[in-house]
């Protein structure tokens, strides 16, 4: 690969999608010049201050607007609000000279084409030959944006598409004009891997190119079947929501959130450019969604679409009377029969054998889209893994397309798409007589697909830098029970990877835990703490910690929390390195696994925080005293000491949850100079394994337990009370509230000590499980946990 840099970057165009992909370069560090027109004419705010169009503030009120309304949009674009310093905003006029000096053009201005070749020419006068310059059309084909420029303009465009939001959805496609040379469309694939932390997809120069034109079809597929089979809009986004692995969205909400109209835009112009497509029908609009254009039901931005807020109500519309109704329950025989099934992938045979409506919808539904996709290769693309990780990555499906025809079973497949009436491929029938009766196989931890030039399973691709556990899951297990699977990564290096209901920590994963430690001790040189499920760890069980305290068995209870301390602290410390891996929500318990960790290599993508207070307790599994620990390791002298103290017990009293990795440095719960963040999750076990190697080989030595902690005692228990009281007083919080708060200045003052004071980590962990304890007595906390339980949100009592 050419040792090309990206130091500096320029994102032409700053609408959302232009401002988002500005933001996720300056997450990763590089420099962005965001460009957008100028405008035509003053706003009566400029008018009343006397403005004129030459003035700077005017010439840049378009960029600039655009840009501090994605600052402030939710989700963030940005990982950490400091970064947007790295972004400098200007205009097409004043500013143009200055992409002389970048290392990369991207274009995203409005999907015209004679708007953009307009720009493309206007650029070409500034760019200096070898920069690269990529347009993130979502359609239109690449070949008609290059014609008429240079040969070295040429060389070095291509099309490269990310999905909105750019910095949460992973799918990067590259889409190579007739010119583009293969350095560079290898150089973006790798960085868009490497440095963006995308999903990298080379696809062919057909419309909507890859996971649109699944996706599309997936949803105008839908929009058909609903009316062929009555449902309504909630049935559908029951069927097609976490059920199958998609996100809770599912297919209206989703529309509603991206715009009627962005959909019928792409599936208008898949019907006009692909004629040849043999389910050419379907692209077109049915009769209701031409009239929710009509009526500018576009969803979120215009107020109302397929679910239309009233009041504190939320409406959904009747598709057969167009109008908004209250919103009924959707309830599927065949759905409970999946209940039990953890995973997702293991649910679709059951899916499609069921005997209800939703067995028909999903027979018919997965017919379709077996049948679709056998037919884009190699239309839109020579190999079906580049299918499933586009729908993956750009959609949010758990599964791909061809993993879910692995599941449902390849002949099976066939036959679901027989009944319905659907041809599928005929390379399908022929893998099956080659012997393969899977897409899919994994060999030696490697991922293989089946290739339909060579006809036979050939390795994906890309993955020595990964390390996927589901590949080597089996034939690597060291120790199994019901809560872990602990994997040997090789190097000398194990992982523990939890296995429980969204990895709450109990009983059995604090014995993996413990058994990990042991044999890594024994027989290894460090452990990796990590997984890849969706989420790192919501925290400990707090089911189990219900029923003891319900039962009043107080003594197994302080049993269970001190095992639970004490691993925490035998992940301190031992003999080998630990290394956390977090990712996705790390939540109490998770957290403070992490925070016992010699090191924690955290995701980019990590929520995480100590969230205890929402379920009527503190932090007891270690948090609680590795605050105190951390805040009194932070004082300096001259420091004010008690207010470096109080910064800590907030982060826990408020329950603060850090929205990236990088915001958690800001409340102490990831550790400059020691904690690494990566920006790929899918090298974060890779990663966390190399620095539990480094660690290994720099000569590690167990740890000496701490005994040197300054505690302040009376002094800052003192003023913790006093603030409590006071925000009792003026009902910022409740009675039971202000309780769980002064128990935690209890334990983060050390005690009632009569001055500072030096105190062991054993101590404030003794004071922390007293602390816990006698909070699990009280029938407010009690209530607080049942409400979660039940509802999976905080109550307020």
């Amino acid at each position: 690969m050419s040792k090309r840099r990206i130091k500096k970057i320029a994102v032409i165009g700053s609408g959302i999608m232009g401002s988002g992909i500005a933001c996720h370069f300056a997450n990763i560090g590089v420099e962005v010049l965001l460009l957008d027109i100028i405008p035509r004419e003053l706003n009566d705010a400029e008018k009343a201050k006397g403005l004129t169009l030459n003035d700077k503030v005017v010439r840049n009120r378009i960029v600039n607007d655009s840009f501090t309304a994605a600052l402030k949009s939710k989700p963030s674009p940005i990982y950490h609000q400091s970064f947007a310093q790295r972004i400098t905003t200007g205009n097409m006029e004043h500013d143009i000279a200055k992409i002389a000096n970048v290392d990369w053009i991207i274009e995203v201005v409005v999907e015209r084409l004679d708007i953009k070749k307009q720009v493309f020419e206007n650029l070409e006068k500034y760019r200096k030959p070898g920069t690269l310059i990529t347009s993130n059309t979502s359609g239109i084909p690449i070949q008609f944006m290059s014609e008429g420029r240079s040969d070295d303009f040429q060389k070095h465009f291509c099309g490269t598409h990310f999905f909105n939001p750019a910095r949460y959805l992973k799918l990067f496609e590259i889409i190579p004009g007739p010119k583009t040379s293969q350095e560079v469309l290898d150089f973006l694939n790798g960085y868009g891997e490497q440095f963006l932390g995308k999903t990298s997809v080379v696809a062919k120069d057909t419309p909507a190119f890859i996971g649109n034109r699944i996706g599309i079809f997936s949803i105008m597929s839908l929009f058909h079947m609903v009316k062929d089979m009555n449902l309504t809009i909630e049935e559908v986004d029951k069927l097609t929501g976490p059920v199958i692995g998609r996100p809770k969205s599912a297919t209206f909400r989703t529309v509603d959130v991206v715009g009627l109209d962005t959909l019928v835009h792409v599936a208008n112009g898949i019907a006009d450019n692909c004629p040849k497509d043999e389910r050419h029908e379907l692209f077109k609009l049915p009769d209701f969604i031409s009239k929710m254009v009509e009526n500018k039901w576009l969803g979120s931005k215009t107020g109302q679409g397929f679910y239309k807020k009233e009041g504190k109500d939320i409406k959904s519309l009747d598709l057969n009377t167009l109008e908004y109704r209250d919103k009924q329950s959707a309830k599927f025989a065949t759905l409970e029969l999946t209940k039990t099934v953890d995973k997702v992938i293991d649910r679709f045979p059951i899916l499609v054998n069921g005997k209800d409506k939703a067995g028909e919808f999903y027979r018919k539904n997965l017919a379709a889209l077996f049948a679709y996709v056998s037919h884009r290769i190699p239309e839109i693309t020579d190999q079906l893994y580049k299918i499933d990780d586009a729908m993956k990555a750009g959609f949010g499906w758990e599964h791909g397309p061809f993993q879910i025809w692995d599941a449902v079973g390849v002949e099976k497949g066939l036959e679901l798409a027989k009944a319905e009436g659907f041809n599928v491929a005929p390379w399908v029938q022929a893998m099956l007589s080659t012997g393969s009766k899977t897409f899919y196989t994994v060999k030696d931890g490697a991922s293989y697909a089946y290739d339909i030039d060579k006809t036979s399973q050939e390795k994906i691709p890309g993955q020595d830098a990964f390390i996927i556990l589901d590949n080597i899951r089996k034939s690597n297990e060291v120790f199994k029970n019901s809560g872990v699977v602990i994997e040997d990564l090789g190097d000398g290096i194990l992982n523990c990877e939890f296995q429980s209901k969204m990895n709450t920590i109990g009983g059995d994963v604090l014995a993996g835990l413990n058994k990990a430690i042991d044999l890594a001790e024994k027989d290894f040189d460090g452990l990796v703490v990590g997984n890849q499920a969706a989420n790192f760890s919501v925290g400990a069980n707090i089911g189990m910690i219900f029923m003891m305290a319900v039962e009043q068995e107080y003594d197994e209870l302080n049993m269970a929390i001190k095992y639970f301390q004490d691993t925490m602290m035998r992940m301190r410390y031992s003999s080998i390195p630990t290394i956390a891996a977090p990712h996705g929500m790390t939540l109490g318990g998770g957290c403070e696994l992490s925070m016992h960790a010699d090191k924690v290599v955290a995701a980019a993508e990590t929520y995480i925080g100590l969230v205890e207070f929402g379920v009527g307790v503190i932090p007891g599994g270690g948090g609680s005293k590795e605050m105190a620990l951390r805040a009194q390791d932070t004082f300096r002298k001259g420091d004010v000491e008690l207010n470096v103290l109080q910064e800590y017990f907030l982060t826990i009293g408020m329950a603060k949850v850090a929205t990236s990795a990088y915001e958690a440095f800001d409340y102490g719960i990831l550790q400059k100079g020691k904690d690494v963040v990566v920006v790929n999750k899918d090298r974060q076990i890779a990663t966390a394994k190399a620095y539990a190697r480094l660690l290994a080989d720099q000569g590690y030595t167990q740890p000496v337990p701490r005994k040197d902690i300054k505690v302040l005692g009376k002094q800052a228990l003192g003023m913790f009370l006093v603030g409590t009281d006071a925000m009792e007083a003026s009902h910022y919080i409740s009675e039971h509230d202000k309780k769980i708060a002064n128990k935690l200045a209890y334990v983060m003052a050390g005690g009632d000590l009569s001055e500072p004071t030096l105190v062991s980590e054993q101590y404030l962990l003794d004071l922390e499980r007293e602390a816990f304890l006698s909070l699990c007595t009280e029938r407010k906390t009690l209530e607080r946990i049942q409400h979660m339980l039940k509802t999976g949100k905080p109550l307020r009592n």
